[in-house]
């Protein structure tokens, strides 16, 4: 902990460095800054950004280590384990199994792997030929792990909407209702209720199939007991599945594809005439409230591109003061205008019609649909002549906006 102490300690410093610089600035009738004054803020800014980001490792760090592992109890006898003993021993013999697949082809297990194998296998319809299989198999648990975390590194929208999980990828309905026009009334005596009906709506989610294409793997990579293929194979197909599913989740049509949340969602701000390429402070102000109070909580946060966020951190509020507060707190996240942000690549930079903001409650405004299981199909005689085996995930999504006044965006004009 005295690590973690002394980086929040030299966090706070060099924020008041900065204030400091700028406050100088102010105090001679808001003069310009100095070449020196700017290189002192440039310096501490990149400096406070690397500090900040050990802070944020060192506190998941320290969440880890609070987690009694004593409670933990290990035994060999798989009777004495019970139920998830055994469920932890066929996990392991499964993982056993898909790896003498992936690296050696059905050919080349034996009967219980197999057997084993076949729990996890998902038959692939309307397939054309050339593979050695009739479908793929789900991966182990190791595998999803990185391969899951490399997608939601590409779509940070993926972490803030509301995820659900189902078995099977059939049309999955759900109703839907605004009664927010409709309100209660005072009632006189002897009088008969007035009737004021609930409309009711239904959205529905499918199951989208997304492919990670074909990687090639030489034999002689698959033979080398040094090389990881492991985290070879999750991090290549999981970038491509991510990379997918990030600009759908943001820009999806929902024709043929998700719906994604910026599509057809309310516009809550517009720039005024000439801002194509830049956000002024009072525009993110009105942003923020045309989202009801209702939406406006703990959830509630900025999402956006990279480039964006750059704007965003030269923007200065009434008193000259940067909205962007890399230390809201001592040891907190940075902010926007008080609110935290989610950087997703899959939202559009500053430019004339592009919309780059998105605001509000997402989990409450956007619901994201995944079929149980990501699945890999291993092709090894197809490029046998090339001493390789092909490899290639696909998996099942699909994504809605859910409850549309939770979330507006901000448009540039588009002049």
């Amino acid at each position: 902990m005295s690590r973690l102490n002394d980086l929040i300690e030299e966090q706070n410093k060099l924020w008041q460095r900065m204030q400091d610089i700028q406050r100088a600035a102010e105090e001679g009738e808001g003069r310009d800054w100095t070449a020196e004054e700017r290189t002192n803020w440039d310096a501490a800014e990149t400096r406070l950004t690397e500090v900040s980001g050990d802070v944020e490792r060192l506190q998941r760090a320290a969440k880890l280590e609070a987690v009694d592992y004593s409670k933990v109890i290990e035994t060999t006898d798989t009777e004495d384990r019970g139920a998830a003993g055994a469920e932890e021993q066929r996990a392991e013999k499964y993982h056993d199994a898909w790896w003498a697949y992936v690296r050696h082809g059905m050919g080349e297990l034996n009967t219980e792997q197999r057997a084993v194998l076949q729990g996890g296998f998902s038959e692939v319809r309307a397939q054309g030929t050339g593979t050695d299989t009739a479908g793929g198999y789900l991966v182990p648990e190791g595998f999803r792990a990185v391969l899951s975390e490399t997608m939601k590194a590409y779509g940070g929208l993926l972490n803030l909407a509301e995820v659900i999980t189902t078995d099977t990828g059939a049309p999955l309905p759900w109703p839907t209702n605004d009664d927010t026009g409709n309100t209660g009334a005072i009632l006189s005596e002897n009088t008969q209720i007035t009737e004021q009906d609930m409309t009711l709506g239904q959205r529905t989610l499918g199951a989208h199939v997304y492919t990670s294409k074909l990687v090639r793997v030489s034999w002689a990579l698959l033979n080398d007991s040094a090389f990881n293929l492991e985290r070879f194979l999750a991090r290549k197909l999981g970038e491509r599945l991510g990379r997918a599913w990030a600009s759908h989740l943001v820009a999806g049509t929902g024709a043929s594809q998700p719906e994604g949340l910026v599509t057809n969602g309310t516009t809550g701000k517009v720039g005024a005439a000439g801002q194509t390429t830049t956000i002024i402070y009072d525009d993110l102000v009105d942003l923020e409230h045309s989202v009801d109070p209702a939406y406006r909580n703990a959830n509630s946060r900025y999402v956006m591109h990279d480039q964006t966020l750059k704007v965003l951190r030269k923007l200065k509020d009434a008193d000259g003061r940067p909205i962007f507060q890399p230390i809201p707190a001592p040891g907190f996240p940075a902010t926007i205008n008080g609110w935290p942000y989610t950087i997703d690549q899959g939202m559009a930079v500053p430019g004339a019609n592009n919309k780059t903001l998105l605001f509000g409650d997402i989990r409450a405004g956007f619901i994201v649909r995944q079929v149980s299981g990501i699945q890999l199909v291993r092709m090894g005689e197809r490029y046998a002549d090339f001493l390789q085996n092909g490899y290639f995930a696909f998996a099942r999504m699909d994504a809605k906006p859910d409850d549309p006044a939770a979330v507006r965006v901000y448009s540039h004009p588009a002049a």
